[in-house]
């Protein structure tokens, strides 16, 4: 057993160095015309990125900000063609939970505009986009709405769920640029690593007698 698995690591070994040096040779191959075109490549796509940055800026995103009427909903959907929509009721803890979230999602994808509408006074969205549950979140594309967030099902059927949860269910419907697992959810990833870690200290911290656990009668 010992053996297969050393010739298991060797394998490995042999692979991940076999990588590098193809990677070395890439870099010793390239000349210095070469490295200064990538430089200039990626500066320029640094300078798109800036730019892209401001203009998302002068639009209002990076705020969570909360619409008035039907009308300025229109106005903002031409601006951005995406969109995270917060259809709220005054007086609910879970909308307040998810504005939470909101607040911090919305500095971090600049590329999306966060806004939250309260239901009474969206009638006509309300009922064109067939919200019955409070709190639901709509990401909106190009003037479509491609996908509903209803309740709390989907991020873990609580309360307490992390804004990586949420961030990582927006990116189902692309929404929002997210350059994580898709496939994964993060709070379920991350509750398996706390699992396997407690389990592994309740392992080391065992001993060979049980006698604690017995009832005296």
């Amino acid at each position: 057993m010992e053996n297969v698995l050393e010739k298991q690591l060797m394998k490995v070994a042999e692979s991940i160095e076999q990588k590098i040096d193809q990677e070395i040779q890439r870099l010793d191959e390239l000349d210095l015309d070469s490295i200064e075109n990538i430089r200039e490549h990626r500066l320029q796509q640094m300078k798109k990125m800036i730019k892209k940055k401001e203009e998302w800026m002068a639009k209002g995103h990076g705020e969570y900000e909360e619409l008035s009427d039907e009308k300025n909903f229109f106005e903002k959907s031409k601006l951005s063609p995406n969109m995270v929509l917060h259809f709220y009721k005054d007086g609910s803890t879970r909308c307040k939970i998810i504005d939470h979230h909101l607040k911090l999602l919305c500095k971090q994808h600049l590329e999306t505009r966060f806004c939250k509408l309260n239901v009474t006074r969206f009638p006509f969205l309300t009922d064109r986009m067939k919200i019955r549950v409070i709190p639901t979140l709509v990401s909106v594309v190009d003037s479509v709405s491609k996908d509903f967030i209803v309740g709390f099902t989907e991020l873990g059927n609580c309360d307490d769920f992390s804004t990586e949860m949420l961030e990582w269910r927006l990116a189902q419907s692309q929404v929002i640029d997210y350059k994580g697992d898709l496939l994964n959810p993060p709070d379920i990833t991350k509750n398996n690593r706390t699992l396997l870690l407690e389990k592994k200290k309740t392992i080391r911290g065992q001993t060979g007698h049980d006698s604690d656990d017995l009832d005296s009668d």
